[in-house]
């Protein structure tokens, strides 16, 4: 209708945790592509140290250029806050030269942070409070899904098959590194350590030995001072997919899609996940044995009730040698850069990115805020 005004939408991105740059790399994918004809989007972002500002919006600046070129938020921006007011939320910025200025109603935020202080029900939580519409899964939800050691919990409750696997903390390890020791023997190797709060593989190391447990554990404790020490999944196939509501509730799976590791990636790291001069082959779809597909789905939405999923997840598999599945892991803002599988395996089942954008977006509007 003419005169009526758009939604406004705020792409919060950027962060405190270690994934800030891969952040800010998916937030200019989404801002390039939401509808700038039917939604008013207002970019945010928070600076490393936790300031939250308003930025340029342009998806130029928010690239990768190199290992050593990762995008950031200029902390030095002009600072932006919600405002809780009788009619709604405002955005206000404010800065040292003028006096704050309202921006207007916030009906949505499109949270794309990735990592502890955004994608673990912090900010969630914090947008529940203000009464802000946002897209994604709830506090409950991703708190479980970041922390890989309460989400095999949860998924193991559910009846889902899992690695064998133990939980370390800096204070374990410090108070008795031989019981860390026997217990990670008992798993056998080889392991693999990672942050138990993290995400695009920073701080994880393949632990070949017990010779090397103990860097393992320190290069993960870097990033997290609680570690996952997990059985490696050899001789697997490592297959996602993408699981996404519709706007009647309903939950629709994507098609999977296989990671091939090449060039001298032992797995999928940072580089190999990140980097585009890196080698590693997408097979969008997987190519899978008869019946292993239609399991993998569904396994994908059981995971996603498991942990009170909403809008959208990543579930990753490990295809075994034998054919058998094994959930990795639940990921409930799965990355949006141009190298992203999700996005990538929703085009192959028919839904673009700018459409998908689109319905995680009308996903958030049509849901209330507070307790469901």
């Amino acid at each position: 209708m003419t005169g009526t005004p758009r939604p406004r939408v705020a792409v919060v991105f950027g962060g405190r945790s270690s994934e800030h740059a891969i952040s800010c790399v998916t937030a200019g994918s989404v801002l390039a592509a939401i509808d700038r004809d039917r939604y008013d989007v207002v970019p945010i972002g928070i600076a490393s140290d936790g300031r939250w500002v308003l930025e340029s919006g342009d998806p130029d600046r928010l690239r990768i250029g190199g290992a050593d070129a990762l995008p950031s938020v200029d902390g030095d921006r002009a600072a932006v806050a919600l405002s809780r007011v009788e009619h709604g939320t405002d955005l206000v910025v404010s800065s040292p030269s003028r006096p704050p200025e309202t921006l207007g109603e916030v009906d949505v935020v499109f949270p794309v942070l990735h990592g502890p202080w955004g994608e673990d029900g912090t900010i969630q939580g914090m947008l529940e409070m203000a009464g802000v519409r946002y897209v994604g899964a709830g506090v409950l939800a991703s708190a479980v899904s970041m922390d890989k050691a309460y989400m095999k919990v949860v998924l193991a409750a559910a009846g889902l098959p899992l690695l064998p696997s133990t939980t370390v903390t800096t204070r374990a390890w410090d108070a008795d590194p031989a019981g860390v020791r026997r217990r990670a023997d008992e798993l056998g190797y080889p392991l693999f350590v990672k942050p138990a709060r993290g995400g695009s593989s920073i701080g994880i190391s393949k632990v070949h030995d017990a010779s090397e447990l103990e860097a393992g554990l320190a290069h993960a404790f870097e990033h997290d001072p609680k570690a996952l020490v997990e059985v490696a999944a050899e001789g697997a196939r490592e297959v996602e997919c993408g699981v996404l509501q519709a706007l009647d509730g309903s939950t629709e799976t994507s098609v999977p899609a296989e990671i091939r590791i090449t060039g001298d990636h032992e797995f999928y790291d940072f580089a190999a996940k990140y980097l585009p001069e890196e080698a590693t082959a997408l097979d969008v779809p997987a190519v899978l044995p008869d019946g292993v597909e239609a399991e993998l789905r569904a396994l994908s939405v059981q995971a996603f009730e498991a942990v009170g999923g909403e809008g959208l997840a990543r579930v990753d598999f490990f295809v075994m040698p034998d054919g058998s599945l094994v959930v990795n892991e639940i990921n409930t803002m799965p990355g949006f850069t141009p190298l992203s599988m999700y996005p990538r395996m929703w085009a192959a089942t028919g839904l673009d990115y700018p459409a998908l954008v689109d319905r995680l977006i009308a996903l958030a509007l049509a849901r209330g805020t507070g307790l469901r």
